[in-house]
């Protein structure tokens, strides 16, 4: 049974970067990074002349050599590039993996948790969506190298996650079969990685070492998903964490055709509970998710025989979370003012999963922002592929321009209220791409429920507070208390 209580969520895309789920990690809790879309932040912040050096520093200790040299000469910009000009662009996802694309998305993830290990012996995970499907090879093989304590994936079914990671931990080749809209009877895509190969190849009298393989945890709604887990994994399922629908991100959708109350949101029933009981059973632990940052929730998961709780919308807006600090102020005022508001769009993301979208001026949660906006697709993370009428792979994405999509095969239909979640969350960590008119991105907030109660965090005579404040609140320590356990 692990010895922590509190799971830090895994928000992407940056907010739950590695100053995050460091300070998390060093309170004793499972600090947690996002891996999705890291290889876009790092290219980034490299463009934006790595100021405090953080990403050099990771990169000197990435352990393939000339990795690190290839990156910087292709993205680092010493001072930083012009406030007005475009970011350089990263490789989009492809199934078959060019090298630029490999080597940027292991070294970044590599990167994003080597600096949330350091300087403490705190655990560390990292989070993935399932629907994110490409990249995951790579972006695994990354973390691993760096060392990272726990896996957590959701938004899908990862009953092949834990085979993989037997796989890479012995420093073998795994495949991922990648989901393809319109797919023949037979037809099989899958994604390759082979380290082996990635390393350059080992001399044969120089064994390739094994790497520590983490633990895997599934982030489920439902009992009947950690019962598959469990029993049809390729290989060992170590806990859940069971989310409600008043977390923040991507929820489940609710069982049964889609019911949307007056405000357009989906309607969940008692049948959209997951049976604790069942999972209970499968003597695994796990840990209850969305709207639990408070002593009597924690108790009262404890009670019901949960390992403890996992905490986001709570950590969103800590000091040491990734959200632009002007966004990240103007929530916590919202939010003390009794004006902070969510809403579960059923359409906004390009997923089909619904998605709590946060109501705040000049974001795309707004109509007359989102209407203005030139729909592209240059990142490409939420993008699905589908089958071509000569049997080759495209890609395509609802959120990209009517027209592109329509002409790919898609339905109209689908791309309405869709939003552009990879380049507006990436604007929300403060990364805005430049636009042709030479404006940033707009961004988009998401968040649970929680957020019309951030006051409790925050101490007298200020008007922030720090993820220890929010361990300290849960789990009902005093800050003295707190030095004296950690």
């Amino acid at each position: 049974m692990p010895d922590f209580q509190i799971i830090q969520g895994g928000m992407g895309v940056g907010v739950s970067g590695w100053r995050l789920a460091g300070a998390v990690a060093q309170t004793g809790q499972l600090g947690v990074v996002s891996g999705t879309a890291v290889a876009v932040t790092l290219a980034r912040r490299l463009q934006l002349g790595d100021a405090d050096g953080s990403i050099r520093r990771a990169l000197a200790a990435f352990p393939v050599p000339g990795v690190a040299d290839r990156l910087l000469a292709r993205y680092f910009i010493d001072g930083g590039k012009p406030a007005h000009a475009p970011f350089k662009l990263t490789p989009m996802p492809h199934v078959a993996y060019g090298r630029a694309f490999t080597e940027l998305t292991v070294a970044a993830n590599f990167a994003e948790v080597f600096l949330a290990k350091e300087g403490h012996v705190g655990p560390i995970g990292i989070n993935y969506l399932e629907k994110l499907q490409i990249p995951t090879l790579p972006s695994l093989f990354g973390a691993m190298l760096a060392g990272v304590d726990y896996v957590l994936m959701g938004a899908g079914i990862p009953r092949t996650i834990p085979g993989i990671l037997d796989n890479l931990s012995r420093q073998e080749a795994a495949e991922l079969r990648i989901d393809v809209d319109g797919a023949v009877a037979g037809e099989q895509t899958v994604c390759r990685f082979d380290p082996v190969k990635f390393a350059g190849e080992a001399p044969a009298s120089a064994p390739v070492p094994a790497l520590r393989r983490p633990q895997f945890l599934a982030i489920i709604s439902s009992a009947t998903l950690a019962m598959t887990l469990a029993r049809k994994s390729d290989g060992r399922v170590d806990g859940f964490v069971v989310e409600g629908a008043t977390a923040g991100g991507h929820n489940a959708p609710p069982r049964g055709p889609m019911r949307l109350n007056s405000r357009g949101e989906p309607i969940y029933s008692e049948r959209d509970a997951a049976d604790l009981g069942k999972i209970r059973d499968l003597g695994l632990p796990y840990y209850l998710a969305g709207g639990f940052a408070e002593p009597a929730k924690l108790a009262e998961a404890l009670h019901a025989g949960a390992a403890g709780v996992q905490i986001g919308t709570a950590f969103a807006f800590c000091e040491e979370s990734g959200i632009d600090p002007a966004l990240k102020a103007r929530v916590i005022a919202e939010s003390l003012a009794g004006r902070a508001q969510v809403r579960a769009d059923p359409a906004a993301s390009p997923t089909g999963f619904p998605f709590k979208v946060l109501q705040i001026d000049g974001t795309v949660s707004q109509p007359s922002v989102a209407g203005q906006r030139e729909r592209v697709c240059d990142l490409g993370y939420l993008r699905r592929a589908y089958r071509k009428p000569d049997g080759t792979v495209g890609y395509r994405c609802p959120a990209e321009p009517v027209d592109q999509y329509v002409a790919k095969g898609g339905e109209a239909a689908d791309t309405v209220g869709r939003l552009c979640v990879c380049n507006s969350l990436v604007s929300t960590i403060g990364l805005p791409q430049i636009n042709e008119a030479g404006d940033p991105e707009p961004p988009l907030l998401t968040a649970g429920d929680d957020v019309a109660h951030l006051a409790r965090f925050i101490k007298p005579g200020r008007d922030s507070y720090t993820a220890r404040d929010v361990v300290n609140h849960v789990l009902n320590l005093t800050e003295q208390e707190h030095h004296g356990t950690a």
